[in-house]
């Protein structure tokens, strides 16, 4: 097979490109099928004339992130080789430079997946965004926190937050208190979020000046949004009648955005989710942008990622054979 190299002039970003005991190279060896060998700043690279170019733009983006000062891992390696595959380099090197937020802690907040660059950018260009996927792929807190960004840069004069009030078949009614308790622990994930943005006292004082906003759905009804960063979390779990509603709601100088995971709705019975419907509807209207996460851009724990994986597995399967009894039984005499 051809032979050639890639040549670094800093034998420690080659380390860092590399990884400890060559394990970097050794994912990209299994994934575009080629042999690498590290040699201080040098790495060997045999395979297809195809395979090696595909490889020399992998290691060209790591060399990149590295003189950024970022730390290489596992994820870095895997969303660099899907950045090449799938042309999307510039959405890469963005993953680097990209800084939403700075939280109270001086954490910077910033997209971590090529799926969540993506939506960052939707969210800039579009007044309108659904971003549907699994849990742990950010589409809320991002959300999160370009809101805040955006209330603290002026860009709008509030922000507002709302959740349906549905949750895995419990019922409002029978939690303890008056209305504000009752719905507060349901919108706790919503706070939370926020505390770690502003901290609790601004977080207050913004709620007392009206200038942030978390309530019901149902609070949205007969109200018209304007000048406000809107966010719907949870929002596989409106009913169609009340995501028509919703969307109606916005005003001139807003922007909504929607989240939600079509497969995890806790709707009664027979309730189509609105998420899901919507979604279709208006997607390829102009001003409107549909992001769809996939577990790749799953953030927290490994095993998440896994999990999510093995329920959609099962669920296919599961639909499959329903589908095949149904075929059977129509064709039954």
């Amino acid at each position: 097979m051809p032979l050639s190299q890639w040549v670094v002039t800093d034998n420690q970003a080659s380390s860092a490109v590399a990884g400890r005991g060559d394990e970097h190279l050794k994912v990209i060896e299994h994934a575009l099928a080629v042999k690498l060998t590290a040699r201080g700043n040098v790495i060997a690279i045999q395979g297809t004339d195809d395979a090696q170019r595909l490889t020399r733009e992998v290691l060209d983006l790591l060399a990149q992130w590295v003189a950024s000062g970022q730390p290489v891992r596992r994820d870095t390696v895997d969303t660099a080789l899907l950045a090449v595959r799938e042309g999307k380099e510039r959405q890469f090197l963005h993953l680097v430079t990209e800084a939403l937020y700075t939280t109270t802690q001086g954490r910077v907040v910033r997209p971590k997946t090529l799926g969540q660059q993506e939506y960052v950018e939707a969210i800039r260009h579009n007044s309108l965004i659904f971003g549907i996927g699994p849990a742990g792929t950010g589409k809320t807190y991002i959300a999160m926190a370009m809101a805040v960004q955006a209330l603290k840069a002026h860009e709008v004069e509030r922000i507002i937050l709302t959740r349906p009030a549905v949750e895995a078949g419990e019922k409002l009614g029978f939690l303890p208190g008056d209305l504000e308790s009752k719905v507060d622990p349901y919108l706790r994930p919503l706070y939370d979020a926020l505390f770690e943005f502003l901290g609790s006292e601004a977080v207050d004082r913004y709620r007392e000046k009206q200038l942030i906003e978390i309530a019901p759905l149902a609070y949205m009804r007969g109200r018209t949004l304007s000048n406000s960063f809107i966010i719907l979390d949870e929002a596989q779990n409106t009913t169609y009648e009340q995501m028509k509603m919703f969307l109606t709601r916005i005003g001139y100088g807003s922007k909504m955005v929607v989240t939600g995971d079509v497969t995890q709705v806790d709707l009664a019975r027979g309730q189509r989710s609105g998420l899901h419907a919507a979604s279709h509807i208006v997607e390829g209207v102009g001003g409107i942008a549909v992001i769809r996460f996939s577990v790749r851009d799953v953030i927290r724990h490994p095993l998440v990622a896994h999990i999510i994986e093995a329920f959609q597995r099962y669920e296919a399967s599961l639909q499959e054979r329903e589908e095949e009894a149904d075929e059977h039984h129509s064709k039954r005499p």
